[in-house]
């Protein structure tokens, strides 16, 4: 029967990607919901799939940035979106961007490690 080794190597893939994180920071549930919501968006797919994916990438967070970091970083990258002259102010502060860019390195590193923003249709943060 085919199905049968599908079904194992699907079993294993959602195995890995749902493997409990290193020990690590303890986030509040909305932190790791708000996460994974933003996560899903950015990178559409099956809901099941995606939500395990993102879960993933939280965790791998987690066991590696406390989460006032995590608040500091997320913040200021979700206001950078902010237009005209109250965005300025931050998208010109060097420490803004110095956040920036550690979020961007910090999911360069979570999110292929737990399979996300590969294969087609894939977006970039």
């Amino acid at each position: 029967m085919k199905l049968l080794p599908l079904l194992a190597a699907l079993i294993a893939t959602t195995a890995a990607v749902a493997a409990p994180p290193k020990k690590g920071h303890d986030y509040p549930t909305v932190e790791r919901v708000l996460y994974v919501q933003q996560c899903m968006r950015e990178h559409p797919g099956p809901f099941y799939e995606m939500a395990n994916k993102c879960s993933c990438a939280l965790d791998r967070i987690a066991a590696e940035v406390s989460l006032d970091d995590f608040v500091e970083m997320n913040t200021v990258v979700n206001a950078m979106t902010i237009g005209g002259e109250r965005g300025s102010e931050l998208r010109d502060n060097a420490g803004a961007k110095e956040q920036v860019k550690r979020w961007k390195a910090l999911q360069a590193r979570v999110q292929p490690a737990c399979f996300i923003g590969a294969g087609p249709g894939a977006a970039a943060r």
